[in-house]
């Protein structure tokens, strides 16, 4: 019987993007290494950022600081059912690197801590249909329960055996995991979860990389990826989308060592360029995005993105109407 083979076609962007981030994490691992006084207090930081990012595309509306909060063991106001997503995110990506990437067992054991105390069947594959909405149209049914325990099989057997490198093997299984949906709830943040355990096996360092929050920043861009992989029935465009959300990632982790601040009270990590931004937001408190990305040489979706950061952070807030408002640095 031919091993399982998920539909896929290599492009030269792909060939392109992994070669850099090759390079990058490299540089990045020798980084970390060196700031090893700071390892813990980095991998905190980038741990509550990734939780937030991944619970947030599913609708939970808890802050990094909140999220952090939780972890220090002090009590938030925030939706019962909320708080307990993130208690069981932060225990789930404790135990992440004991866990083996393409062990059927260990992905199990993981949706049960994961998704404890939220349904039913967290640990177990789903028995009946489920069909991913957007809206109130279903954008795609997945494959019927009967047949979830091979395909979760064949996939797992597949990532054990490929020869793909875990850049390529990490968002082809986030895909086709997406794809069968095993579970009857938290199918996202798990396929986003075990992507990170491939990645960081192969470095660890992506601990200390939050994906997860930039997929958050360009979730409209996730799911176009994954309606037009299913549609193509090749998942080249969202090995695509998600190796440029992991280059953008590192890129903006790749500051760290030129010096990284603490929002006051937030737990946010501060970019060399968002620590540029918030110098000119104080220095021209009604300066625009287009303006800002003139001036630091950077695309305005860039600037956009890193401006709704600090925002979500309580780092920057936006003051009076649209057009005639002003910016106001709450704390830096």
């Amino acid at each position: 019987m031919a091993q399982y083979q998920p539909p896929f076609t290599v492009s030269n962007k792909m060939l392109a993007l992994v070669a850099n981030i090759s390079e990058a994490i490299g540089r990045l691992s020798v980084k970390f290494v060196n700031e090893a006084k700071n390892k813990l207090r980095l991998r905190k930081i980038s741990q509550m950022r990734t939780i937030q990012g991944s619970l947030a595309i599913e609708g939970n509306t808890l802050t990094v600081k909140q999220i952090t909060e939780i972890l220090d063991g002090k009590r938030i106001i925030a939706p019962p059912k909320e708080v307990q997503e993130a208690h069981n995110a932060i225990n789930t990506y404790v135990e992440l690197l004991k866990w083996q990437p393409s062990s059927e067992h260990d992905l199990l054991i993981a949706h049960k801590k994961l998704m404890l105390g939220l349904v039913p069947d967290a640990g177990l594959w789903r028995s009946g249909g489920v069909g991913v909405m957007l809206g109130d149209k279903v954008v795609h049914m997945a494959p019927p329960a009967d047949l979830v325990p091979r395909l979760m099989a064949d996939l797992l057997t597949w990532l054990a055996q490929t020869d793909y490198p875990p850049l390529i093997a990490s968002c082809i299984f986030h895909y086709e995991f997406e794809f069968i949906h095993p579970f009857a709830d938290g199918n996202g943040r798990m396929g986003r979860l075990w992507q990170t355990l491939i990645l960081a096996k192969w470095r660890e360092v992506f601990i200390n990389i939050p994906v997860e929050s930039l997929v958050y920043q360009h979730q409209a861009d996730y799911y176009q990826a994954i309606n037009q992989s299913t549609k193509q029935t090749d998942c080249a465009p969202f090995v695509e989308f998600m190796l440029q959300m992991i280059w953008d990632a590192i890129n903006e982790s790749d500051g760290i060592s030129d010096g990284i601040s603490d929002g006051i009270n937030t737990g946010a990590r501060l970019t060399p360029l968002d620590e540029k931004i918030i110098e000119l937001l104080k220095s021209d408190t009604y300066i625009t995005h287009i303006s800002m990305a003139d001036k630091l040489q950077k695309s305005v979706s860039t600037i956009e993105r890193r401006i709704k950061y600090l925002k979500d952070n309580n780092i920057v807030n936006r003051v009076g109407a649209k057009k005639s408002g002003k910016w106001v640095v709450v704390s830096n």
